[in-house]
């Protein structure tokens, strides 16, 4: 439906990388409101697949995600906070920090809004094969702590999909990913 207006934030945190905004908006029928919205630079995600085995094998990492208090285990992942980087070279780089990987090749599965409810903040996904090893860089305390796991793609899906892994953009990315490879 169109006819809702945005008339304006008012700033309630500015954060090093989130924004808290107290956002007007108005309806169709010109009657105005707020919503609290946290505006994000957004993130990308890679689903790394290395096919030379008996398999394909996805590469994800279990790390302290202190807004969860939890380990969680993911794809690798991270903001799009370097300004003016692309997508794909926001990939490049996140693959390289956190698991010391780089690939030959990195398709787009999909961009997806992560809570639209409270944020604008999307994540592109995208499917590397053709992996080599580079040099890894720990960037934040929480990457210096991660450790790298490596599963069968069939395995880490059906972890997915029995709840064993509760990430969005790892079930998100993990069910396209093994959707586009039996293609």
């Amino acid at each position: 439906m169109s006819g809702f207006r945005h008339l304006g934030d008012n700033t309630i945190h500015q954060g090093r990388v989130l924004h808290l905004v107290q956002g007007r908006f108005a309806s169709p029928d010109h009657e105005e409101f707020q919503r609290d919205v946290v505006r994000a630079p957004g993130a990308v995600a890679v689903v790394a697949v290395d096919d030379r085995g008996q398999g394909p094998e996805v590469v994800l990492v279990r790390q302290y995600r202190p807004a969860v208090d939890d380990w969680l285990v993911e794809i690798p992942a991270g903001l799009r906070d370097k300004e003016g980087e692309a997508p794909e070279a926001t990939a490049v780089r996140e693959l390289a920090e956190e698991v010391g990987l780089a690939a030959d090749a990195y398709e787009l599965l999909t961009e997806f809004v992560n809570a639209a409810g409270m944020t604008n903040q999307r994540t592109v996904i995208y499917l590397a094969t053709g992996l080599r090893p580079v040099p890894s860089q720990a960037d934040g305390l929480e990457e210096q702590y991660l450790s790298v796991e490596r599963r069968p793609l069939a395995h880490a899906v059906e972890a997915a999909a029995n709840g064993e892994l509760i990430d969005a953009k790892t079930v998100i990315g993990l069910l396209l990913a093994e959707r586009r490879l039996r293609r």
